[in-house]
């Protein structure tokens, strides 16, 4: 009996237990997340989207502010239209200028603020804001993005920590891009070497097809001498044959 009550209360106080976790856990794992379409890779472009959840049960968000690093800036950012949100673009000028494709880039977007506009996210619910950004840095493993989430309360909730490797992390973590190894694709080595064959082939087809084309005048031309010749032949044989019934 007194086993069996043991028992039950580790048991009850166990559940207790794993429930005070998740919940402490829920609001810790739901914050704001970036994450590439595909790969981001150094050097290239990506089409990335911003995750944002809502963590109020009383509330809703109705402003993202996402703020781009100053130390790897990125000249090129398209925003996807989302109904019923406002999509604003901020650019700086840039201490250093970037060389981007031949050209002086002496400005890059230094944030990015979608304000809603009859859209909000509600409690339970989360959105994405995706964006086209380039070019990415060759030099760096991740780019740190500090984001403001506002809600209709007026609270706003700041995800600026940036996280450190090998600690544990933060309360308010920022959203972290992880960028990937560049490919030949990326700097465009792959696609020079694919053009190149596409154009030896089409070269070798080409001289095929003039070869064809020159083989099959030539074959023309001799079987349209024969005929002459069986033409010429034949009328010759005609006279003759007449010639001597004549006679």
């Amino acid at each position: 009996m007194f086993s069996a009550k043991i028992v039950t209360r580790a048991s009850v106080a166990g559940g207790i237990a794993a429930a005070a976790l998740l919940l402490l856990a829920g609001p810790a794992s739901a914050h704001v997340g970036v994450q590439p379409v595909g790969e981001a890779a150094k050097g290239g472009y990506a089409t990335i989207n911003f995750k944002v959840p809502n963590e109020r049960d009383d509330a809703s968000t109705v402003k993202v502010e996402v703020n781009f690093p100053t130390d790897h800036p990125l000249a090129s950012v398209m925003a996807e239209p989302i109904a019923g949100w406002k999509i604003d673009i901020a650019k700086s000028k840039l201490s250093k200028p970037l060389e981007l494709h031949g050209s002086t880039i002496t400005e890059a977007v230094s944030k990015v603020t979608w304000t809603a506009a009859g859209g909000k996210i509600g409690p339970g619910q989360f959105q994405q804001f995706p964006l086209s950004v380039g070019q990415l840095p060759e030099d760096a493993d991740q780019l740190v993005f500090k984001a403001l989430q506002t809600y209709d309360d007026k609270e706003v909730v700041r995800w600026i920590e940036e996280p450190k490797e090998g600690a544990a992390e933060p309360e308010s973590p920022a959203p972290v891009l992880k960028l990937s190894a560049a490919t030949e694709d990326e700097h465009g080595a792959a696609a020079t070497e694919t053009t190149a064959t596409s154009d030896d082939a089409k070269h070798d087809a080409a001289k095929t097809t003039t070869a064809s084309a020159d083989s099959s005048d030539t074959t023309a031309r001799v079987l349209g001498i024969a005929g002459i010749v069986v033409g010429i032949g034949g009328v010759a044989f005609g006279v003759l044959a007449g010639r001597r019934r004549t006679a």
